[in-house]
């Protein structure tokens, strides 16, 4: 099955869906903002990661070659995300009593198993801030030397009225100037060093108690948080890529700053297409460390929460978030991911009822307006919901073609399948589990001498076990169903 139609994605800069181009051969370099590695990822922060691995496996899908750079954060990330308060890392470091870079290797290792759960693809290169201290020491000494960054007391600082005087800074998240000078103008406490209250740190003077300091030409510091991205994706993605990611609250004043610091050091719009995934919220309310309103993804896998009814498997999860798009807030409840649970159930026996299904010499089912339904919702912003629909709307033939009431051809029914391989497993990124693998084949042969048992009730009219039989499995939401080519069995939990 051809692809069709022109891929488009919603570009947060324009605010409007445009048509997607990569330069030819189709080079595709895409950066995502990775996590600060002080702590172990939450749900939320794992929307963000898959969305943009489904983003990933979407674009090789179409043939397009990918360099795909995800950051680890291992440094400069403090707490008030502010230029003051203690790096994050290094608070953590005194409080467990380990080096920081222990902590960083700790919730790095975590932060990798959670995706391997998730069954996310490993980014094409994932650069860590340390690794490249001597660039971004580089850069910042750039920015000086073109005018928009000045040294004050060991710090250095991006001097954003200054850009801002042939630059619209705030393009990226709407915000104006004068609206943000407004409304810090109050709050220069303990930013003696700063000319303005909107001025960020490219380089953070260290005091001698701090963990985390190197040399620098302006003396012992640590970097500013946003200059990292700046510095690795262009080293690898070179000064103007094409998709740069990562979460909604990323947007202002994280990326922001980005683009103004790209723009200073080239004089180039860094950036074709910026994307953002929503939040996550908890039975509609913000879901952050903050507030104690969120999950753990080692919670979800078991359970371990008063806030949940049971576990779910990451393969669960991963449907769930499928059912929304990625642009759009998505409600997390027992009630949301147990549905999604059962119809992911529900695709998993269909496709192993079409292992079953043999092919006619006529068709009457339409595969190929399946493919393009589903290509064309993929092309239009990665619309994850409409693929859904599209596969349960494929369980629907499948179940019509078990029944016998539609035939299916050779050919039409090795793309059905295809279907299922490209957007269920290749493109969403579902697999079917080692555990649930092992479930269901203990199943199918205990259902087996269940009907087997049932079967021979009836050969010899003991009608009374026959029903027996029938009525304890539905009691355990199994129906039966009497077929000419004998009972069928299927499970409604």
């Amino acid at each position: 099955m051809q692809m069709q139609g022109e891929l488009v994605i919603y570009n947060t800069l324009s605010r409007k869906k445009e048509e997607f181009k990569a330069i030819h051969p189709p080079f595709v370099g895409m950066y995502v903002c990775g996590p600060t590695v002080y702590n172990d990822v939450h749900i939320g922060n794992c929307r963000t990661f898959i969305s943009f691995d489904v983003i990933y496996r979407y674009l090789l899908h179409l043939g397009y070659k990918v360099r795909y750079v995800r950051n680890i954060t291992d440094v400069g990330h403090l707490e008030n995300d502010a230029d003051s308060g203690e790096d994050k890392i290094a608070k953590k470091a005194k409080l467990e009593n380990l080096e920081p870079m222990e902590i960083v290797q700790k919730y790095s290792n975590g932060f990798h198993d959670v995706m391997k759960d998730f069954n996310n693809l490993a980014p094409s290169i994932e650069p860590t801030a340390t690794a490249h201290l001597l660039e971004q020491i580089e850069c910042t000494q750039q920015i000086i030397d073109k005018g928009f960054a000045y040294v004050s007391n060991g710090s250095v600082y991006f001097d954003v009225q200054k850009f801002a005087e042939q630059n619209n800074y705030g393009e990226l998240s709407g915000r104006k100037i004068d609206e943000l000078l407004s409304a810090t103008r109050d709050n220069l406490d303990g930013q003696d060093d700063k000319k303005s209250p909107l001025d960020f740190a490219l380089w953070k003077q260290a005091s001698p108690e701090h963990i985390m300091q190197w040399n620098s030409p302006w003396g012992k510091g640590f970097p500013g948080w946003h200059l990292e991205c700046t510095v690795m994706s262009t080293k690898y993605l070179g000064e103007q890529f094409d998709i740069h990611g990562g979460g909604m609250d990323l947007k202002f004043p994280h990326h922001e700053c980005e683009i103004a610091q790209n723009k200073a050091a080239t004089g180039k719009e860094p950036v074709k297409y910026w994307m953002h995934a929503n939040m996550l919220t908890l039975n509609g309310e913000k879901m952050s460390k903050s507030t104690g309103k969120f999950f753990l993804p080692a919670q979800l896998f078991s359970g371990d929460s008063e806030l949940l009814d049971k576990a779910y498997s990451p393969m669960a999860v991963r449907f769930f978030m499928m059912q929304c798009h990625y642009r759009s807030t998505l409600d997390f409840s027992n009630e949301a991911l147990q549905a999604a649970e059962k119809g992911y159930k529900r695709i998993l026996i269909a496709l192993q009822q079409l292992g079953d299904i043999k092919g006619a010499s006529n068709s009457n089912v339409d595969v190929a307006s399946l493919f393009k339904r589903a290509y064309d919702a993929m092309n239009d912003d990665f619309n994850t919901p409409m693929v859904v629909a599209v596969l349960f709307d494929a369980v629907k033939e499948i179940n019509l073609l078990k029944a016998g009431e539609k035939n299916i051809s050779h050919e039409d029914l090795s793309a059905l399948k295809k279907l299922f391989d490209d957007f269920l497993f290749n493109i969403m990124g579902l697999k079917l589990e080692n555990a649930d693998d092992h479930d269901s084949a203990l199943s199918k042969g205990l259902m087996d001498v269940i009907l087997e048992l049932r079967k021979d009730a009836k050969s010899d009219k003991n009608y009374a076990m026959s029903d027996k039989i029938r009525d304890t499995l539905k009691d355990l939401k199994i129906t039966v169903k009497d077929t000419k080519e004998g009972a069928e069995w299927n499970y409604e939990g």
